[in-house]
Formats: structure tokens, C-alpha cells, sequence
């Protein structure tokens, strides 16, 4: 499928060289990559539908300090929607209040009805983006019913309950930014990592260092992080998904689909 990193701290950070080993993985993750670096309270995005080893702007970008307090990677192995910049994460979408939100996804979304509507207004062909375009709508309607701006805590409430019920039969690891709050989120043994220390908070698919206290995330919570620390932790569901046999069926009929470009390998 696809990996993920967030750096979340309370002061910027040079990331480079955990990056560096982060998209030295798109060997086995080739159809793209993504960047995403807060600042000034917006978003830096950078993407492309090539393997982050043979992009030359990726190359140029790391050949400079990237430094941020919120940071954002993906490299993707497509399982739903063809090998073009639109489906390349990070996602992002603004609110009816102008609220950014940025969202990147590891997984599949093989059963949730909801997001079907959004085929037709997403830019690309993605059931990642389709989730991030579903939060919108639930955050807008929030808004609208309380006639004001949620609270961070009221939208991390917001975000567990749409999460939840997300999560039946999907993977759904799923890295979130409302400008304010950094949502994690994991449903799958072995599949998502953490580490924190002096400089921050650090989350990836797979531990990007030798370093002895990388954990294994704990799995069907939400996580809300600001500076390099949990601040929300909602309570457990039990939505753990296990890939079955009629996963593997569905993502190799999905795969059947995609047109992969062999010169970039």
C-alpha cells in the first residue's frame, strides 16, 4: 500500500535525514511522493506521481535544510486510482470557515458507502482524498449547527466519531493537520511507529532509525498531538482490521486497473 511519516514538535526541526531514510523506501513504494512542511500556518506541498528516488526536485529539496514544526511525508504504492498528481498526498482542503486541512492515508477503504458522492468532486480518483473531502462536510455541518468556530477539542470529538465508523472493515492509518491539532490513527498490527524525544514527536509506517524506543503505535485510538505531545487520546475501538482474502481479492482487482509507468524504475 503506501508509508507515512509526521513530524509534530514545539519548535522547528531539521528533518532531512529522517526523510532521506523515509522516502529511501520507494523502492517497493513507487508511484509517488509527497511533502507536506507547515509554515507560517500554511502548508508547503510538494508532490509527484515518480518514485522519490528518481525525482529530481525531491533531490533538490533535500539537498536544502527542510526544517518545520509540522512535517508530513508520503510515497505511495497505488491501490485505487491511476499514477497522476492529483492522487499523490498529502491532500489538502479548506472549510467553510478557511480552516486548511491537510490529510494523508495508509490503507484502502473497501466498504463505506458515505464517500461514494464525492467520485465526482474529488480532483483525482482517490479513496483517500474522498475521506479528507467527507471530514470537510461533517466539520462544515458542526459549524453550521453551532453557528461558530469548533473548539480543538470539539473537532477532535468530531474527528474520533467520523474515524470510528470509518475504520469498519478499512485500513485506515490515517495522518490528519487542522492547522492546529495533528490526528494519528492506526487499525493494523505492525503497521504504524512512534517515537518521542527531546526534538519531537515522530510517526512512520516503519522505524526510520536504529534507535531502541521506537514503539508500535497503539492501535484503534485517535491521537491528538500539538508540540511534540499528546494532548487528546479518545478511547479504544475495536475495529482492528486483519487483511483477509477477500482484502487481497479486492486490492488485486483494484491494482488491475492502474496504468504503472515502467520507466521510472
Amino acid at each position: 500500500m503506501c508509508e507515512i511519516f509526521c513530524f509534530n514538535s514545539n519548535t522547528p526541526k531539521e528533518v532531512n535525514e529522517c526523510l532521506q531514510c523515509f522516502y529511501n523506501h520507494s523502492e517497493d513504494h513507487p508511484d509517488g511522493w509527497g511533502l507536506a512542511n507547515m509554515q507560517s500556518n500554511e502548508f508547503v506541498i510538494n508532490k509527484e506521481p515518480i518514485k522519490a528516488n528518481c525525482s529530481q526536485h525531491l533531490k533538490d529539496i533535500l539537498s536544502h535544510p527542510v526544517v518545520g514544526k509540522n512535517v508530513f511525508a508520503h510515497i505511495r504504492l497505488a491501490t485505487v486510482g491511476e499514477i497522476i498528481s492529483p492522487n499523490c498526498h498529502p491532500f489538502i482542503e479548506a472549510d467553510d470557515n478557511n480552516r486548511s486541512w491537510m490529510l494523508i492515508h495508509n490503507g484502502t477503504i473497501f466498504d463505506y458507502p458515505e464517500l461514494d458522492e464525492y467520485i465526482t468532486k474529488e480532483s483525482g480518483d482517490t479513496d483517500s482524498e474522498r475521506i479528507l473531502l467527507y471530514i470537510i462536510d461533517k466539520v462544515n455541518e458542526f459549524e453550521k449547527d453551532k453557528g461558530s468556530l469548533s473548539t480543538i477539542k470539539e473537532r477532535f470529538n468530531l474527528l474520533k466519531e467520523i474515524v470510528f465508523d470509518l475504520s469498519r472493515n478499512n485500513k485506515l492509518n490515517l495522518m490528519i493537520h487542522d492547522g492546529d491539532l495533528t490526528y494519528i490513527h492506526s487499525n493494523m498490527k505492525n503497521s504504524l511507529y512512534y517515537l518521542k524525544n527531546d526534538d519531537g514527536f515522530m510517526v512512520a509506517t516503519t522505524p526510520l532509525s536504529d534507535d531502541e524506543n521506537w514503539k508500535p503505535a497503539e492501535l484503534n485510538k485517535l491521537f491528538g498531538l500539538i508540540d511534540g505531545n499528546i494532548i487528546f487520546e479518545s478511547e479504544e475501538h475495536e475495529n482492528e482490521f486483519i487483511l483477509k482474502e477477500e482484502h487481497e481479492k479486492a486490492i488485486e482487482e483494484f491494482s488491475k486497473s492502474i496504468n504503472r509507468d515502467e520507466t521510472n524504475d
